[in-house]
């Protein structure tokens, strides 16, 4: 695929003072790509469109440039202790994305140049912990990869977790783009993933994604560079199919980490398809023809952590999942651990 090139740059002025937005608005500037400033990062006016849909595509191809001014981490269950504020939203458009809820309609992308500072935040997170290890997960709002070449922000990222005796770091894509960040010295203390999913699923829902195949290839090429790895399968659909096609993807990670002459530290998470009212209301107004799994009546409903509730799939069926997908997991990857399933 090629880089993302966003179609307009918005920055904060503060990002200005910061070396690293410096930076940035010269490389854009050079590139003749339309610059503004905007007030805060999280209220942009200017992206345009005439319907929903239309400034929904067009966010995806807005970047805002901005400070993240929190001193706090969110927490992040079941994946990490915290989530690590690089990056909000990316270019992909994923028709089932659970940030449907949180981002709305215009889900533009965001970048935070203060990377000295939140790092710094990481290491008191660890400082307070230690000697127990803290994880941070640095994908839970965002896809870091497309814009890394942009700003850099995930190798200066693994460069410092891998200098910290207390901290780890973890990420998730389905970008490949990871060529920069092979040589980085990580020191194993970074979990670099891959989400998969089945083929009917990829096929029907992820628009502006690479496919299986490449992500796999790029997954050997980390691989082989030395970092932890994992698959993410997410969302988990249950289709007429569901088995046969799961069972598909399975078989080709399999084969394919067979090719690698590196036997890597490999782990699974798999999460079951799950929607907000909210979510609903905007994926409808987004994708009016979607084929998603919609219906209310066909879930249970569960509050989740941050507040709000979500329909998930009922018991027995999340059984049905977890049974089937655990088990061809243990029989084909018997080393690997399957870190949670929900």
């Amino acid at each position: 695929m090629k880089k993302f090139i966003p179609k307009r740059v918005f920055f904060e002025p503060q990002a200005l003072d910061y070396p690293l937005g410096q930076e940035m608005y010269e490389r854009f500037r050079q590139m003749d790509i339309p610059i503004k400033l905007t007030g805060s990062h999280n209220r942009v006016t200017g992206i345009p469109g005439n319907s929903a849909q239309e400034a929904f595509r067009e966010a995806k191809q807005t970047l805002v440039v901005g400070v993240r001014k929190s001193t706090d981490f969110v927490t992040c269950k079941p994946s990490a202790h915290y989530q690590l504020p690089l990056n909000t939203s990316c270019p992909g458009m994923c028709e089932y994305c659970y940030l449907a809820t949180t981002l709305g309609k215009k889900p533009y992308i965001r970048v935070y140049v203060n990377i000295e500072d939140i790092l710094a935040r990481a290491k008191r997170y660890m400082e307070e912990r230690a000697p127990a290890i803290t994880v941070f997960e640095g994908a839970a709002v965002s896809d870091p990869i497309p814009t890394e070449h942009l700003s850099g922000l995930l190798g200066r990222t693994i460069a410092f977790f891998g200098e910290q005796p207390w901290g780890r770091f973890r990420f998730v894509t389905k970008f490949t783009d990871v060529a920069s960040l092979l040589p980085v010295r990580h020191a194993g203390h970074t979990r670099f993933r891959f989400s998969v999913n089945a083929a009917s699923v990829l096929q029907r829902f992820e628009h502006g994604t690479p496919g299986l195949s490449e992500r796999v290839a790029a997954a050997l090429d980390v691989a082989r560079a030395g970092y932890p790895l994992g698959f993410i399968l997410a969302p988990v659909f249950k289709f007429p199919d569901w088995r046969r096609q799961y069972q598909e993807v399975i078989t080709l990670l399999q084969q394919e980490m067979a090719k690698s002459a590196v036997v890597p530290d490999l782990t699974f998470e798999i999460i079951t398809h799950r929607f907000t009212k909210r979510a609903k209301n905007n994926i409808l107004d987004l994708y009016p023809h979607t084929q998603l799994p919609l219906d209310e009546t066909e879930r249970m409903f569960k509050y989740g952590q941050f507040g709000y509730g979500k329909y998930i799939y009922p018991k027995e069926e999340q059984k049905e999942l977890k049974d089937f997908l655990t088990g061809e997991l243990q029989e084909r990857f018997p080393a690997a651990a399957i870190e949670y399933f929900v």
